[in-house]
Parts: structure tokens; C-alpha cells; sequence
């Protein structure tokens, strides 16, 4: 849209101008954040619980201060904090008594996130879940590309869009992930005097299915189902809600979501008779009314798995009214997935090796399991362990793990709880799945891929984070790839 001024993010810098801003984290994707409050005439506090030396690793500190950023890190980071606006980051419980001191004495608390959506003025689909959400949102912006449409991806994936927002009109899209951390906080406060402070937000969402997962963060699986409702519950009228017909949990989403003025569609693998989408004999259909319509033969998807179809349900429902005919099967015949997420990154000896570092929890690990045919039943050799999100691991996952794994090696700090686990899952027989423990993830991976043999592959799908040795899931990721490549 030439020529096209951004009346909202005018009013907003405007706004900013002689305030004093807070900005809590100080990881590379805050930087954009705190370059834009700079540009606007904020005088910007940094908060972050790591110590200078260990900053300065990975962020220039000096460069900052000498455009006036001061900083507040290590022990007791958050004491004491007063800036007029306070931009969380999702990592920090809006309930910190820290964070709540500061509100009660007249700062206001919002994110980058919910600044941006606030003055956004582009089409927004939001997509948020426990699994799945990452290829999700991709194969949306793949569609909305695919006919014709400029698509900015942000929110859990990709850079913060709010130093983007000068680009962006009423004719793009925006497509965001959004995690349970980003969603909690959404309306929570009264920001009453911040410009444009209540969010109604999004024109479409999805939410892909909800399982146990950061339970170390949230109090409770009710509070983190809970959060995920925000992409509902602040949804503009009209607007589009798409969720799991499988999942009981999202299905509930979508009965509480019937008294509000939305378009809600179902979509579901399994054919359940609510679903608007579905899978069913090879095939994706719709219904129309009281027929049904063939979208898409599945065997035409280049990503493996049935929850790989699931996930091009939920993305074509939530972007249907703005697509061209013909998206549908052009993504499906080029996409060739995300990166971390059942990436096939190596191949040697007769054996592949898949890089499926994103797999943070029990669920998507049974997913990423479920992806691989019969034929290559007690052939996978897979790398287990990580980070504890108190993420109970069910009898489903031991089920997995034994009738697709010929060797699991597992390390870091859920260990003992995951061999546990297995052992314990009926049906478990230690001369068809062998469990190996590992001093750390350099040895699994190194031990796994000695072990392998031709015909065999080699998957890192951890089931839990990557804290107790990685800063995130793509370091974890990246090194995987380093050690099977120099094996």
C-alpha cells in the first residue's frame, strides 16, 4: 500500500519519547527491542540474571552503554525496578513480586510481543499449542505466500517484528508463534494509560493440541491450558478459531469458544464426525456443507508423519479465505520441513541421521517416532534426555520408544527418570530395545553413532529441553550436527 502511514505506531513512539523503559533479558532478541526504545527517546534500563563477564559472551555491553543503556544483572536483577514501562520478557512469571511492586507503584507491564500486536496492522494468525507449533506456523506463511501475499513470521520463532513495524500495512500478514509463556501475561494488567494497551488480537488462530508440558514454570496443567486460551479469548469478532477435534483439551476450547462470535473449524486425523478437516485414507477432505471435498492426497506432502498432516490441516483451515487454489498442493510438493524438526542433516555408511532437537517434550518425541514407517521398526537409534520440565513421561511414550527403537542412549538430567520410564512400560524386553546411559550428550551422540548400523538411523529427539547443557533447543541442534559430521 503506497504511501501507507501507521497512524497507531505513530501515537505510540510519540508516547515513548522522555519515558524511562525497563527491558528484562538481554538475549540477542532484545535487541532490536531496546535499539527501537533508543531511536524513540526512551531511557532504557537493562535487567538480566547473568553477571557482566558472562554477558559480554554474547552481547556487546560497552557499545550499549555508550548510547546510554545502563544495566542491572546477576543476583537480584529485578530488585528494585521503577521505569515507566516495563517490557517482561515471557521467561518471568508476571506474578514476581518484583514485577508486581513495580505495577502497584505505577510502571506498566507489557512485552514486545504485545506491544507490536497492539499497534499491528496487518491480518494476524496466531498459532499456539503444546506440539507442532513451529511447522505450523511456517506451512501458514508457506501458504499465504504461495498466493501471493507478503508475510512477516515473528512471535516464538524468527526476530522480534516490533522493529519491523514501519514495514508492514493492512495488506500483509503477520503470522506469530506463540508460547504459553508469551500468551499468559496477555491482558493481565491494566495499562490503562499505555497507548492501545488492550490487545484484540488475532483474526485467525490455531491451536494445534494441548498436552503436559512446562509444568516446571506453570503452577499447574490448568494454568498452563489456560494460557493458551488468550489466542481466543481477545479474539476479534468475526475472527477464525481452529483447533484439534483429538485433542479433548482443545476441543473444550472450541465448546467454550461457541457463545462468541466466531468462525470455529475442527480439524482431526482421526475422522471425527465435528471436524470441518480431515484425514481419511490417504487423503485430506473438507466439508461443505453436507458433502465433502477432496484437498489433497497426502502421499503428496514431502514431510513425513501423520502429525506432519495434521499440522497442514490446522495451517490450511486458519489461512483458507485468503489462499489461491493451487497453495495447497504447491507447499506440499516443496516444503521440506524446519529446521531441528525431523531434519534429515547427514547420511553415511547406510545410515541416516535426523536432527529433531526441537522435540522438548514426551509428545513430540511419540510424534517424531510415529513419523518413521513400519519398516524402520527397531531400526532407530535414538538420543534421549535433557532439561526436567516435570513433564510426566506417560506409558504412551515407553510404548513408542519400544516398538520403534532398537537403542535409545540416554543422558543429562532426566536420565534416570526416562530409562524409569521405559523399564517400566509394559512390554518392555531389554533384548529388543537396549537402553544405554550416557555421561552427557557427547557421548550419546558419539556412542550412537558408532552403534548404528547400515539401514539404521540415528535420531536426536530428546523429549525434554536442553537447559541442563544448552542455551536452547538450535545449540543443541547445531552441536548434534558438528559430532555426527566429524564422526
Amino acid at each position: 500500500m503506497n504511501g501507507y502511514v501507521n497512524e497507531k505506531a505513530k501515537v505510540y513512539k510519540e508516547f515513548l519519547k522522555g519515558k524511562t523503559a525497563t527491558v528484562i533479558g538481554a538475549g540477542i532478541s532484545n535487541i532490536p527491542l531496546i535499539n527501537f526504545l533508543l531511536e524513540n527517546g526512551c531511557t532504557v534500563n537493562v535487567r538480566d540474571k547473568k553477571e557482566r563477564e558472562a554477558l559480554c559472551e554474547t552481547l556487546d555491553v560497552a557499545a550499549l552503554e555508550e548510547k546510554g543503556v545502563t544495566f542491572g544483572l546477576g543476583e537480584g536483577y529485578l530488585r528494585g525496578i521503577s521505569s515507566d514501562i516495563i517490557y517482561k520478557t515471557p521467561g518471568v512469571r508476571f506474578d514476581n513480586v518484583e514485577i508486581l511492586n513495580a505495577y502497584d507503584a505505577g510502571s506498566y507491564i507489557t512485552s514486545e510481543m504485545e506491544a507490536f500486536i497492539s499497534i499491528c496492522p496487518a491480518k494476524i494468525v496466531a498459532i499456539t499449542g503444546s506440539n507442532g507449533k513451529t511447522t505450523t506456523s511456517t506451512l501458514c506463511a508457506k501458504l499465504l505466500e504461495a498466493s501471493g501475499h507478503r508475510v512477516f513470521l515473528g512471535g516464538n520463532i524468527g526476530k522480534p517484528l516490533l522493529s519491523q513495524i514501519d514495514e508492514i500495512t493492512p495488506d500483509d500478514f503477520v503470522v506469530l508463534e506463540l508460547s504459553s509463556f508469551q500468551l499468559h501475561t496477555v491482558n493481565r494488567f491494566d495499562n490503562a494509560g499505555l497507548p492501545f494497551a488492550y490487545i484484540s488480537f488475532p483474526d485467525s488462530a490455531i491451536i494445534t493440541n494441548v498436552s503436559p508440558n512446562h509444568l516446571d514454570w506453570h503452577t499447574s496443567m490448568q494454568e498452563y491450558a489456560d494460557a493458551k486460551r488468550a489466542v481466543f479469548d481477545f479474539m476479534k469478532a468475526g475472527g477464525r478459531l481452529v483447533t484439534n477435534a483429538d485433542c479433548s483439551i482443545s476441543s473444550g476450547f472450541a465448546r467454550d469458544a461457541e457463545e462468541r462470535e466466531l468462525d470455529i473449524v475442527l480439524f482431526s486425523r482421526e475422522g471425527s464426525p465435528k471436524a470441518g478437516i480431515y484425514y481419511r485414507d490417504g487423503a485430506i477432505y473438507r466439508r461443505v456443507g453436507s458433502k465433502e471435498e477432496k484437498l489433497l492426497d497426502t502421499d503428496r506432502i514431502i514431510i513425513p508423519g501423520l502429525h506432519n498432516v495434521e499440522n497442514y490441516m490446522a495451517a490450511y483451515a486458519a489461512t483458507e479465505p485468503y489462499l489461491s487454489e493451487d497453495a495447497l498442493e504447491k507447499v506440499a510438493t516443496t516444503f521440506t520441513g524446519v529446521s531441528y524438526r525431523l531434519e534429515l542433516c547427514h547420511e553415511r555408511g547406510g545410515v541416516k541421521y535426523y536432527d529433531s532437537s526441537i522435540d522438548s517434550s514426551p509428545s513430540r518425541t511419540e510424534a517424531a517416532l510415529s513419523a518413521f514407517p513400519e519398516s524402520m521398526d527397531k531400526k532407530i537409534n535414538i538420543i534421549l534426555g535433557g532439561y526436567d520440565k516435570k513433564i510426566p513421561f506417560e506409558t504412551s511414550f515407553g510404548q513408542a520408544v519400544i516398538k520403534k527403537v532398537k537403542r535409545a542412549f540416554i543422558c543429562g538430567a532426566t536420565a534416570k527418570k526416562i530409562q524409569e520410564a521405559i523399564l517400566k512400560t509394559p512390554g518392555f524386553n531389554e533384548d529388543t530395545t537396549e537402553l544405554i546411559m550416557c555421561a552427557d550428550f557427547d557421548e550419546a551422540v558419539n556412542s550412537a553413532c558408532d552403534m548404528a548400523e547400515s539401514g539404521e538411523c540415528v535420531l536426536l529427539s530428546p523429549a525434554c529441553a536442553s537447559f541442563d547443557a544448552f542455551k536452547n533447543f538450535e545449540e543443541r541442534g547445531k552441536r548434534f550436527k558438528e559430532l555426527v559430521r566429524n564422526k
